[in-house]
């Protein structure tokens, strides 16, 4: 197949990783990187790899379009809005990893193929991207009356956006856990943890079934597989230990170890959002031509 054009809008950590992770896709052409900081060390990377570098943000590409035709945005919330409203004429698509969550919320392997058409899907929160899949396994199996999920990363690994976005990741996750993950109640908590040296990403779950339905083999089974299915694309994703079962309360501990590419492999939480957004892109750009064939 061709490969489709990317770029990238936000020069910073995450979308420096980002970057790194498309150039060795077989299904992604990253062709631009769209900042507003010249001196970026984002751009200069860019610039390095014979990527097109754009410094006047998203004007700059709204005067060379053809250069993409899905664009990933690493900003923030409200540049994000902004960024929409501008891209809109052009029919792209954009794949969100802010907060600003405008558009549907996609987790990889749950419910990618529900939302192929949609113009702006949002990636949730890294600590959604790590624990929605387990809600959602425990789901497919028996009622999930009541799920939370406690999300702890290194607090070196927190920069200014996430520190500024504390509020909106609890609701924002726990929207996830509900709407994707498919428990009746959803509630999230995010730990930044200062010990040195920094601490990989680490994810507790804890799904309150409907005890009469209840099948230890098939909830573990149910797991063992979505696990697998993230694995696929977040190498560094896996579960300390099997499911613990304490009469209708599930129990899934979980860690996420980044791939070391831009970010130190402690950053396990951006690693997997990064890792995840270049999942729906590749299966965007499957999609699509299997729509022109």
């Amino acid at each position: 197949m061709t490969k489709v054009k990317v770029g990238i809008i936000g020069s910073g950590n995450i979308g420096t990783d980002l970057m790194l992770k498309l150039l060795r896709s077989d299904k992604l052409e990253i062709t631009t990187m769209i900042g507003i900081d010249p001196e970026s060390d984002g751009l200069k990377q860019a610039k390095s790899y014979g990527i097109r570098v754009i410094d006047t943000g998203i004007d700059g590409f709204l005067e060379n379009p053809e250069l993409a035709d899905i664009l990933f945005d690493a900003t923030s919330a409200n540049a994000h809005a902004y960024h929409t409203e501008k891209l809109k004429p052009l029919n792209k698509k954009i794949l969100d990893l802010t907060p600003a969550a405008l558009g549907p919320f996609v987790v990889p392997p749950v419910n990618l193929g529900s939302h192929m058409d949609e113009p702006d899907v949002n990636m949730i929160t890294c600590g959604g991207q790590a624990t929605i899949p387990i809600v959602n396994a425990v789901q497919q199996v028996c009622d999930v009356e009541y799920a939370e999920i406690v999300a702890t990363i290194s607090s070196k690994s927190a920069g200014p956006g996430t520190r500024a976005n504390i509020d909106e990741f609890t609701v924002t996750t726990s929207r996830g856990i509900e709407n994707v993950g498919g428990a009746k109640r959803g509630k999230a908590i995010i730990i930044l943890n200062p010990a040195e040296p920094p601490i990989i990403m680490r994810d507790t779950v804890y799904c309150l079934v409907k005890e009469e339905q209840i099948d230890e083999a098939k909830v573990t089974e149910s797991i063992n597989q979505m696990v697998k299915k993230v694995q696929e694309y977040v190498p560094g994703y896996r579960m300390r230990t099997e499911p613990i079962f304490d009469g209708n309360k599930v129990t899934v501990f979980l860690e996420v170890e980044g791939a070391g590419d831009y970010l130190p492999i402690y950053s396990g939480n951006l690693d997997i959002m990064t890792a995840s957004a270049v999942k729906v892109a590749e299966e965007l750009a499957k999609y699509q031509d299997a729509q022109k064939a």
